[in-house]
């Protein structure tokens, strides 16, 4: 329950490092997305229960700060998430390479959704250039800052979380 509470302070505070630094350390017209990674970061953790409340308030917050539709970073993580979830259930003895998984297809997956809501409202967008200046960038900066992301949400899922221990009389 606690943690469910610490969704939108947490997320929040990582969206303003994203909006403040992180878009500004750009490759190409690419950069990294801190509320995707923790969200897969999240996501992927054993003893993390449910990661609804996360992708509402990672979802409501980057439609609230971008000038995307309010839908697309809900329904972007939250398939996002599921795929997190769905792995986590079959490769949960190698959290690290189901994080770097994710991460792979988690991008691929929100930039496909985003050129296709941008070519739908009428931005003039060519999938190549999209493809080869944001998201093939964007794919290189998420899996590098996946590792940092990773360690920290799952001390923090730890922490939230702690493991109990059954002693047998």
């Amino acid at each position: 329950m606690l943690a469910d509470w610490l969704a939108f302070p947490l997320l929040g505070g990582l969206l303003m490092i994203q909006t403040a630094i992180i878009s500004r350390l750009t490759l190409l017209s690419g950069s990294g997305d801190l509320i995707l990674l923790a969200l897969i970061a999240w996501a992927l953790h054993e003893r993390v229960r449910s990661a609804l409340v996360w992708v509402l308030a990672g979802g409501l917050l980057v439609g609230w700060v971008s000038g995307m539709p309010l839908l697309l970073p809900l329904i972007g993580y939250g398939l996002v998430v599921a795929l997190a979830r769905m792995i986590r259930r079959q490769v949960w003895q190698i959290p690290l390479l189901a994080m770097l998984f994710v991460t792979f297809w988690g991008t691929l997956i929100y930039h496909a959704l985003t050129i296709v809501v941008l070519q739908f409202s009428g931005s003039p967008l060519p999938w190549e250039s999209a493809l080869t200046h944001v998201t093939l960038p964007s794919l290189f900066l998420n899996i590098v800052l996946a590792f940092p992301v990773y360690a920290l949400f799952n001390d923090l899922a730890n922490w939230l979380y702690p493991e109990t221990v059954v002693k047998n009389a």
